[in-house]
């Protein structure tokens, strides 16, 4: 047996006996757990975000397989996507080959971690094997009208030459992978209707009571339900209606312009010769901007007349007909009704171009300067409005919706901010889309017997130009499922979240040949009890699961509504990163000295900060686990993740602090083998009952912590019961229990070192298979307590006093403490008041 705590010994040990013993089995009649982190991209190495996510979830599959649960806790691969491809491109070899490289490596890695994995359901998005089941619920998205091809204006990465979907381009306007502003371009992709879920989707967030506030707002401002009205307004000359939605038609009698997006198909048919130039030459400067750029609050709002005016039903007034940079396309109508007095931004445009500005809303208390300095943007009275004026904003819009309506002018509607989902992709690392189009009978789906499509090995990849696939014409060229003639395959991929929105039903079923998962099997496994993953997938991956979820639920393949039950987003792992504040360049620490208490670059002595930021390649603050497993073992670095913060906090890198760990798994190692090595002495009774205490106080704080992620101070209870073994090694039962205990406990946080202990103190069976301690209530109560003394309101003092004392013997040991005696002597006792367990106040007179 190790004299001395070696973690590349004991973990190797565990390790290989982890990896030759049985998958965990099922255990039937027992209550289900599934727990699951997202599953990773395979990029070839973990870093420390992994190590966090991973080791956070894996605290819990154990902790519950103690408590007596059936606990899944699958991984996977998400192994399409962009990243591949591209490095396939720079080395020269196939993404499959690339991929398959990575995973290998970081499977062990994972291995390497001590992660309780159920490694016989692993999957991976890219093997045929899994993707056949991808393109089968694509169909069922057909079959359910859910998924159609349309032309539009898409978002064109032109670093990665393909579309992304509106939540894959940040708030710059960026492409979320390549970090390429993003451009627009017209082209027919497929589209899933995520906008017929829309209200589900809003509705059921008020179900998901364990998330995070903070991704449930994120969801429902993304989806962005807004109640208003759809007003028409026949353009002149023209049998056209330009078609707006507001949520203020109270205005609609202060509307003095309309504005179409530049992309809108009404502009071609609307703008003037006169106007013709002007126009083209303003939409080729709008199409090279960003749809950040173009609504953003603080960049000027420009935009030209079209030369075309239409009329307002209401008002019977000709107005002028715009096109302006901060309308798209995509969102609404693509239009909007310019109400410069009660709208800031079209206050300012109307500025810029010497547009009318009309008052329709007064404050109910006093009428506005005029002329407006500001938009008025509060409810009030109406004036100006014809037969609505003096009737207040939320009466006006009821009325005004019911006379657009009985008139043929509008209707009440509501509205979403939500797009449907985008899912075509032009490029060769992705599922095929099983869809075939035929001159004669247009879109075919692939039949069932036929799947997969696979992907073909024989391309060609350069990352330029259009979708690899496209160049393959012994794969491109079939021929109709229906009619038989000559046909073309899609050679459009789907998007790589589309992967991702479904495997962790998958993972209930891994094996099925026949269909995507057995509806028994999901339904007992299904939803997850605990998810844990990125901050980062508030809107995109969560979002989409939720919505193939519901829709698979209505196609009768499962029969619950929502994916994840209790959803934990871990914060990010900071480190140290050396700047250059001048020119934002990051400099590697080894490329750092510190001269004078100052952080300098070695090459030049230019001054640098130092900011705590997150882990990243290019900020060169990267921390690689495997130095860290190395000098440290796996363990070690379970525990500084989870000791350093909460879990959702952000979590600061620091070598001290893994160190910390290490010396603490240290004293435990020496604790066990102390008493092992029977190097122990005797103990008083009193002794006991004092390390019993400790012994169960640990088991309620670490069982309650767990619970409530909390697993920082969980780790701080280890740490106070270990300081209570340490106060002298004995023989006792109760000692020998104690023991035992902190193992037990330690078990989920430490795997390895556990087993190894557990082992060691000669239990049987393995720590991780044993019960859970159960926390004995009657240990924890202490036999006195300490009684404070007030008179008249003012502590005097304490006294030690029985815990189980009734009212008169405390009352008693009161009146006779000397603190009370002091205070009270010849004075007339009046009122004692009595705070059962905490005090005695004698009011004295």
């Amino acid at each position: 047996m190790e004299e001395r705590y070696n973690p590349r010994v004991v973990e190797s040990r565990w390790q290989q006996q982890w990896q030759e013993g049985a998958p965990a089995p099922t255990l039937p009649g027992r209550p289900k757990f599934y727990a699951l982190s997202m599953f990773p991209y395979p990029s070839g190495a973990l870093h420390m975000g992994h190590v966090r996510n991973y080791s956070i979830t894996d605290v819990i599959a154990r902790y519950k397989r103690m408590c007596g649960f059936d606990v899944l806790h699958p991984i996977g691969w998400d192994a399409f996507g962009l990243p591949a491809e591209n490095a396939a491109i720079d080395r020269g070899i196939h993404p499959a080959r690339w991929t398959e490289q990575n995973i290998a490596q970081m499977r062990e890695q994972f291995k390497r971690l001590g992660i309780s994995y159920n490694w016989e359901r692993e999957i991976a998005t890219c093997k045929p094997d899994y993707y056949r089941w991808t393109q089968r619920l694509f169909l069922e998205f057909w079959q359910a009208g859910l998924a159609y091809r349309k032309a539009g204006i898409v978002n064109w990465d032109p670093v990665d030459q393909t579309v992304l979907a509106n939540e894959q381009v940040d708030a710059q306007g960026r492409s979320w992978r390549s970090g390429a502003l993003v451009e627009k371009r017209p082209l027919e992709q497929w589209y899933f209707k995520i906008t017929d879920y829309a209200e589900q989707l809003l509705e059921d967030l008020d179900r998901l009571t364990e998330w995070p506030e903070r991704v449930r707002v994120m969801q429902e401002n993304w989806i962005g339900r807004s109640v208003g009205a759809e007003l028409s307004f026949p353009v002149d000359g023209s049998g056209e209606s330009i078609h707006v939605y507001t949520t203020r038609p109270d205005t609609v009698y202060g509307v003095t312009y309309l504005v179409l997006a530049p992309e809108h198909p009404l502009v071609s048919q609307l703008t003037t010769p006169a106007q013709g130039d002007l126009v083209h030459r303003f939409i080729a400067q709008v199409q090279a901007k960003s749809d950040t750029e173009r609504t953003s609050e603080d960049r000027p709002k420009q935009g030209v007349w079209t030369g075309a005016t239409a009329t307002n039903p209401f008002s019977g007034e000709a107005l002028p007909i715009w096109i302006a940079d901060y309308v798209l396309y995509e969102y609404g109508t693509g239009a909007v009704m310019g109400v410069p007095a009660h709208d800031q931004r079209d206050f300012t445009f109307a500025g810029s171009y010497n547009l009318p500005v009309r008052t329709v809303i007064e404050p109910v208390t006093e009428p506005l300067p005029q002329p407006l300095m500001n938009a008025y943007l509060e409810p009030g009275s109406l004036v100006n409005s014809g037969p609505f004026d003096g009737l207040d904003s939320p009466t006006a819009k009821l009325k005004i919706i019911e006379h657009a309506e009985d008139r043929g002018w509008g209707k009440g509607r509501v509205q979403y901010r939500l797009r449907d989902w985008l899912i075509s992709r032009q490029r060769y690392w992705g599922c095929p889309i099983p869809m075939i189009h035929c001159p004669q009978c247009g879109p075919v789906p692939v039949s069932e017997d036929c799947l997969p499509v696979h992907l073909p090995e024989d391309v060609e990849l350069s990352g330029r130009g259009g979708s690899p696939l496209a160049k393959l014409d012994a794969w491109v060229k079939v021929d109709c499922p229906v009619c038989g003639g000559p046909a073309r395959r899609e050679t459009d991929t789907m998007d790589t979240f589309i992967d991702s929105s479904w495997y962790f039903l998958r993972f209930a079923d891994a094996h099925n040949l026949e269909r995507p998962f057995d509806p028994v099997r999901v339904n007992h496994w299904l939803p997850v009890d605990q998810y844990v993953g990125g901050i980062e997938h508030a809107i995109l991956h969560l979002l989409y699961s939720r919505f193939f979820t519901k829709v698979l639920r209505d196609r009768g393949l499962l029969d619950f509504d929502e994916p994840f039950t209790r959803l934990l987003t871990q914060g990010m792992v900071l480190a140290d990163a050396y700047i250059d504040p001048e020119t934002n360049q990051y400099y590697p620490a080894d490329a750092v000295e510190q001269k004078a208490g100052r952080y300098v670059a070695r090459h030049d002595g230019r001054r640098l900060e130092v900011r705590m930021e997150k882990m990243s390649k290019s900020k060169y603050n990267g921390i690689d686990p495997l130095p860290v497993l190395d000098a440290y073992g796996a363990d070690t670095a379970r525990m500084f993740v989870l000791f350093k913060a909460p879990p959702e906090k952000e979590l600061e890198w620091s070598d001290s602090d893994v160190e910390g760990q290490f010396r603490f798994l240290g004293r435990v190692w020496r604790l066990v083998h102390a008493y092992v090595s029977a190097d122990a002495g005797k103990a008083s009774g009193e002794r006991d009952r004092d390390l019993r205490r400790a012994i169960h106080t640990a088991i309620g704080q670490v069982t309650e912590d767990i619970e409530t992620y909390k697993f920082n101070t969980a780790v701080s209870a280890l740490m106070i019961l270990t300081n209570a073994l340490s106060e002298g090694t004995t023989t006792t039962p109760v000692y020998r229990e104690g023991l035992r205990t902190l193992v037990q406990l330690l078990a989920p946080f430490a795997p390895h070192i556990s087993a190894e202990l557990w082992e060691a103190l000669g239990e049987s069976g393995q720590v991780h298979q044993s019960t859970w301690p159960v926390l004995d209530p009657e240990a924890i109560k202490a036999e006195t307590l300490t009684l404070v003394i007030q008179v008249n309101g003012k502590t005097r003092g304490t006294i030690e006093v029985p815990a189980d004392a009734n009212r008169e013997t405390l009352e008693q040991l009161a009146r006779e403490s000397e603190a009370a005696q002091r205070h009270t002597t010849d004075k007339t006792v009046r009122k004692v008041i009595f705070v059962p367990g905490k005090l005695v106040n004698f009011v004295v007179g």
